[in-house]
């Protein structure tokens, strides 16, 4: 059991026994006071405080409202405090406000569910209110009733694109949330819209859509040209691939004029394209690299055996690879041997 199950059960078994405790000495009708006046003078100070904060903030609508209620139920406090508990007729108007502050939350509750709409429209229809022209309105009692295909046509004469595409996201129609996101991309010039255009026009099956997105939020982010040469690659396109592969080609190889990890990836692209001269020289810079990377890190090994076999040295990849392997069992059996407590050495 852990401490704060065990907090809780003490605490219900203390209450408990309080409980029993007024019982046996007043009876039910103490216990009954007690648990009244105790509930009113908690809402009663925590309305006190909720007045005095909206009254300091000069909202004197809500602070007034607030200063209404906190009166009521300091009354419920005073019936519950002074009742003498042989006159149930004493205890009428505090079960009222009871009902009163009960109805209040309901109503708060209910209110809150749906907070762009004003008290009449609520009881409007989504068909009405989308004639009377209050679209915001029927999008919300559209979007409750699960019709996000007429949610997402209200956004749209909003001119709330990114909801609308929300809501054709919600209603499955992914290729209208794929042409909102492209048409948002046109107008405010944001990768991010074609990214997400990319997404939808994958979920809508439409490939070769999702790749010209792709392609076009590569040509900002040219990190994702190897994506879009895969992509290409899938839909049997080997041109379009090839443009693709030749642009990540381009792009790796200036990453790695100044970070020498990316020559792997230069080699591996260059040797796709068939450039082989051009990959061989790749591979003996990302050799270069490695070696003087496991000069600090000898983890780095590992890559070093990866650099030789590209470069077709077999047996060079296997003495590096047996050296990496050495480091590795040296390093696990570290960390068994430290992880074992004072009894198990």
């Amino acid at each position: 059991m852990d401490k704060l199950k065990a907090y809780l059960i003490g605490f219900l078994i203390a209450v408990i026994m309080i409980a029993a405790g007024i019982v046996w000495y007043g009876g039910w009708k103490l216990l009954l006071q007690v648990v009244l006046a105790l509930g009113f003078l908690s809402v009663t100070l925590m309305l006190l405080f909720f007045t005095v904060l909206t009254l300091y903030a000069e909202s004197w609508k809500y602070g007034g409202i607030l200063a209404i209620f906190t009166i009521i139920s300091s009354y419920g406090l005073y019936l519950s405090a002074t009742w003498s508990r042989t006159d149930w007729q004493h205890l009428y108007p505090v079960g009222w406000i009871i009902v009163f502050f009960v109805a209040i939350l309901a109503f708060g509750i209910w209110y809150i569910s749906e907070p762009d709409l004003g008290l009449a429209d609520r009881f409007r229809s989504a068909e009405k209110l989308e004639r009377m022209g209050k679209y915001k309105a029927a999008a919300r009692k559209y979007e409750k009733a699960g019709n996000y295909l007429k949610a997402a046509e209200m956004y749209e004469k909003l001119g709330w694109m990114e909801s609308a595409a929300w809501a054709y996201e919600k209603a499955e129609k992914y290729e209208k949330a794929a042409e909102i996101y492209e048409t948002l991309y046109e107008r405010e010039k944001d990768t991010y819209y074609l990214r997400e255009a990319h997404e939808y026009w994958k979920k809508a099956g439409n490939m070769n859509r999702a790749a010209k997105a792709l392609e076009k939020y590569a040509k900002e982010e040219p990190w994702f040209w190897e994506d879009v040469a895969k992509l290409y690659e899938e839909l049997g396109n080997e041109e379009k691939a090839r443009e693709a592969w030749e642009k990540a080609l381009e792009y790796y190889t200036k990453e790695a004029e100044e970070e020498g990890v990316f020559w792997e990836d230069v080699g591996n692209i260059a040797r796709k394209l068939g450039k082989e001269e051009l990959a061989r020289e790749a591979y003996k810079k990302f050799l270069e690299y490695c070696l003087k990377e496991a000069e600090e890190d000898p983890m780095w090994w590992k890559h070093v055996a990866e650099a030789y076999e590209y470069l077709g040295e077999k047996e060079k990849a296997k003495e590096t690879k047996k050296k990496y392997e050495e480091y590795k069992a040296k390093i696990m059996k570290a960390n068994e041997e430290t992880s074992k407590f004072p009894a198990e050495r």
